[in-house]
């Protein structure tokens, strides 16, 4: 597999174990394309090691929103479970009764 100590490609065998451990059925014209493109995506990741980025702070939030959630709040909707299971067309003890899913 594509590791640091072997940076310079990416085989064809590596394109086929990956397509294998994603139940991937490829043809071989598949496996050399796919080896070029994935050899050129690497380059380029590649090509981040040696951006200097000395000095700069990570950027965990690009859109400036603080906790945007809501305040946990139950509602009152102006009804009770009894009158909600009578639409329901089998009940037993306050709940919906269902057919058995296994």
């Amino acid at each position: 597999m594509y590791t640091k100590s072997n940076m310079s490609t990416i085989t064809k065998d590596d394109v086929k174990y990956v397509a294998g451990l994603a139940k991937i059925a490829i043809t071989e014209d598949e496996a050399d394309a796919l080896t070029a493109e994935l050899d050129a995506i690497l380059g380029y990741v590649n090509q981040l090691d040696g951006v200097d980025v000395t000095g700069l702070s990570p950027t965990y939030q690009v859109n400036g929103l603080v906790n945007v959630q809501r305040e946990d709040v139950a509602q009152d909707y102006g009804t009770t479970q009894e009158t909600l299971l009578q639409n329901a067309p089998e009940t037993q003890d306050g709940s919906i009764k269902v057919p058995r899913v296994l």
